[in-house]
C-alpha cells in the first residue's frame, strides 16, 4: 500500500490554516498544521514532512524566519511561500534568496496546489536519495551501484555528483567492462530527470541499416520492413536520459544528424514530415581513446565536443587493485541473493588470488568470476576450489600426515618418476584440465607435459603387457 506524502501548513489565519489543510488532504495527502514559524518547528520533530507550505506574515517567528532556521539547520525539505496580492515580488526573492521551492499566490486553486505539491515531492525524493547515496559513499566508497576507495575512483565519485544535478552533457570513457553504463545509471538517479525514463542504446550492436531507425524512429511504410510506426530513443527518453553506449561505433553519416538533433532538440521519425520537440539529457560512451577515434574517423570531433561538457574516464580494474575486496564482497551480496544462495564471504586465498590477476575484461570479468563462484559454494566462504579451472588453486608438494585440497602426499619410497606424474596429475586435476594453465603452473611447454603425460600413458600399457 502506497503510504501519504506528509504536508505541513503554516499558517497564522485559523480560517485559511484549516481551508488549506482540508484541501490538500482532499488532494489524498497527510496534513499536519501550525499557526507559525514556532510551532512550525515544535511540530516537525514529530511529523516528517516531506513539503511545507507557509503563509510569509506571522507573529513570533514569520516565513522568512522560519526558512533562514530550516537552512541554518541544514534541513532542505522542499518549502512552498503563501502570498497574498501585491507581494509576489518579494516571495519571488524569496524563492531566490532562500532557496524556497516555489511560491503560490492566495487564494490558492486545488489544480494549481496539486501540480505544485507533486513537483515538490520529486524534488524531495531527489534529495533524500542524494542524501543517502552521500552518506553510501562516505562511509563505504559506494556511490549506487559503483564501489571503489582508490583515488581514481574517488575523483570519479566526485564528478559525478558534481555534474549529476546539472542537465549537462557527459562523456564517459573507459575499456570495456569498466562500468560506463553504472556511471550513466548513477547520473540519472542523482539528476533532477530521475523520475524519468533511462533509455541506453549499445550503438556497436546495431546494423547500419537500423541505427537511424532506432535513434529517431520511423513512421510506417518508411522503408521496406517498416510495417508501424516506431518512436525512437529519444521519444522513449522524453524527460528523461538517454545513454548512447559505443557512440564511436556509430556510422559518421548518422553522427552528423545525431549532431543536429540534439543542438535542435528536435526530432523527425523517418518518413515524417514534423519536426518534435523533446526534453533529453544525452550521456555517451566509448571503450576507445576520444583522440584516436577521432583521427581515425571514427568519431566527428564537433560531436565529441558538443557532448564532452563533463568528461569522465573509468580506469581499468588491473589500475585499481586496491579496490578489488570491496568489489568482490559487493558482488558476492548480490548474486548470492539473486541466485538465492547463502554465500557470506570470501576466503583469504581466494582474495589474493584475485588480486593478483590482471583482469583484461575488467569489473565484468570479475563479476562473471564471483557468480560462477558463488553458485559452485552455495553456502559459506568462496574458497579456491570454487574458481574456474584457470584461476583455481596451485596445488603445493609437501609431506603432510593428511591430505586436503592444497597438500600433496607421496610414500617414503616412491620413485621419482611416480612422484613427477602424481603431481603432474594433480595440478590437471586443479585445473579442471586445463593443460594450458597447468604447464604455466610447473614450468613446462605445453608440448613437453603432453609428451610426458604421453610418456606416462606408454608406461602403463608397457607394464600392464609385462604382467
Amino acid at each position: 500500500m502506497k503510504i501519504a506524502a506528509h504536508i505541513l501548513v503554516v499558517d497564522d489565519d485559523s480560517q485559511q490554516r484549516s481551508d488549506l489543510a482540508e484541501m490538500v488532504e482532499s488532494l489524498g495527502f497527510q496534513v499536519a498544521t501550525a499557526s507559525d514559524g514556532e510551532d512550525a518547528l515544535a511540530k516537525l520533530i514529530s511529523f516528517p514532512a516531506n513539503v511545507i507550505l507557509t503563509d510569509l506574515v506571522m507573529p513570533r517567528m514569520d516565513g522568512v524566519a522560519l526558512l533562514k532556521v530550516l537552512a541554518e539547520r541544514g534541513d532542505r525539505t522542499p518549502t512552498i511561500v503563501l502570498t497574498g496580492f501585491g507581494s509576489v515580488d518579494q516571495a519571488i526573492s524569496f524563492v531566490h534568496d532562500l532557496k524556497a521551492f516555489w511560491f503560490l499566490e492566495k487564494p490558492v486553486q486545488s489544480g494549481v496546489m496539486r501540480t505544485l505539491l507533486e513537483r515538490a515531492l520529486q524534488q524531495n525524493q531527489l534529495i533524500e536519495e542524494t542524501q543517502r547515496l552521500n552518506r553510501q559513499l562516505s562511509y563505504s566508497g559506494v556511490l549506487d551501484e559503483l564501489t571503489g576507495d582508490s583515488p581514481s575512483m574517488k575523483e570519479v565519485f566526485s564528478v559525478i555528483q558534481q555534474v549529476a544535478p546539472t542537465t549537462a552533457s557527459v562523456f564517459i570513457s573507459g575499456e570495456s567492462g569498466t562500468g560506463k553504463e553504472l556511471v550513466a545509471r548513477a547520473i540519472h538517479r542523482l539528476s533532477p530527470r530521475n523520475g524519468g525514463p533511462f533509455v541506453a542504446v549499445n550503438c556497436a550492436a546495431l546494423p547500419d541499416t537500423l541505427v537511424e531507425s532506432e535513434l529517431f524512429g520511423h513512421e510506417k511504410g518508411a522503408f521496406t520492413g517498416a510495417f508501424e510506426r516506431r518512436a525512437g530513443c529519444f521519444e522513449q527518453a522524453h524527460n528523461g536520459t538517454l545513454f548512447l553506449d559505443e557512440i564511436g561505433e556509430m556510422p559518421i553519416g548518422t553522427q552528423a544528424k545525431l549532431l543536429r538533433v540534439i543542438e535542435e532538440s528536435k526530432v523527425r521519425r523517418l518518413g515524417g514530415r514534423n519536426d518534435m520537440p523533446f526534453a533529453v539529457r544525452v550521456l555517451a560512451a566509448t571503450n576507445r581513446a576520444p583522440d584516436e577515434a577521432i583521427r581515425n574517423n571514427r568519431l566527428r570531433e564537433d560531436l565529441y565536443y558538443r557532448l564532452n561538457v563533463f568528461h569522465i574516464s573509468l580506469p581499468p580494474l588491473r589500475d585499481r587493485k586496491q579496490d578489488i575486496p570491496s568489489i568482490s564482497a559487493a558482488l558476492v551480496r548480490d548474486l548470492s541473493k539473486k541466485h538465492g544462495c547463502r554465500v557470506t564471504h570470501l576466503n583469504p586465498d581466494v582474495l589474493q588470488r584475485l588480486s593478483a590477476l590482471s583482469w583484461p575484461g575488467n569489473v565484468r570479468e570479475l563479476r562473471n568470476v564471483i557468480e560462477r563462484a558463488v553458485i559452485m559454494a552455495g553456502e559459506g566462504e568462496i574458497r579456491l576450489g570454487h574458481l574456474p579451472g584457470a584461476l583455481g588453486p596451485v596445488p603445493r608438494a609437501v609431506v603432510a600426515e593428511t591430505v586436503s585440497d592444497n597438500v600433496f602426499q607421496m610414500p617414503v619410497g616412491a620413485r621419482m618418476d611416480q612422484v613427477e606424474e602424481a603431481y603432474l596429475r594433480l595440478t590437471l586435476k586443479y585445473t579442471n584440465d586445463n593443460k594450458t594453465r597447468a604447464a604455466e603452473i610447473l614450468g613446462l611447454s605445453l608440448r613437453t607435459l603432453h609428451n610426458r603425460l604421453s610418456s606416462y600413458s606408454e608406461e602403463r600399457t608397457r607394464s600392464a603387457g609385462a604382467d
